[in-house]
């Protein structure tokens, strides 16, 4: 390990280096999302959503109503747009509503 000296570092670099040497960004990512959906789409739709999954800029939302899945399936872009608004950053690529 080598001597830091007097060099100063922020805690925002240093947890963004943590987690990519640790390949930790995509767990957050999936974390991210759900908490993304809830705020985004509100407690309507999140009372018919049985669960959100993020796999490679997919991401699969599984609904209890079918007359909802058709109503959002309209909307898709949309709700894409939204939720990487969201996020923060372009992390949802397509939708996938089941």
């Amino acid at each position: 390990m080598s001597k830091r000296g007097n060099e100063t570092y922020n805690i925002k670099d240093l947890m963004k280096e943590m987690l990519q040497e640790n390949k930790l960004q995509t767990g957050l990512d999936k974390i991210d999302v759900k908490e993304a959906w809830e705020s985004v789409m509100g407690r309507g739709v999140v009372s018919y959503t049985d669960s959100v999954q993020l796999n490679k800029n997919v991401l699969t939302v599984y609904l209890t109503s079918s007359a909802l899945r058709e109503e959002l399936s309209y909307g898709k872009d949309k709700i894409i747009k939204m939720m990487n608004a969201e996020l923060g950053k372009a992390l949802i690529k397509n939708i996938k509503l089941l």
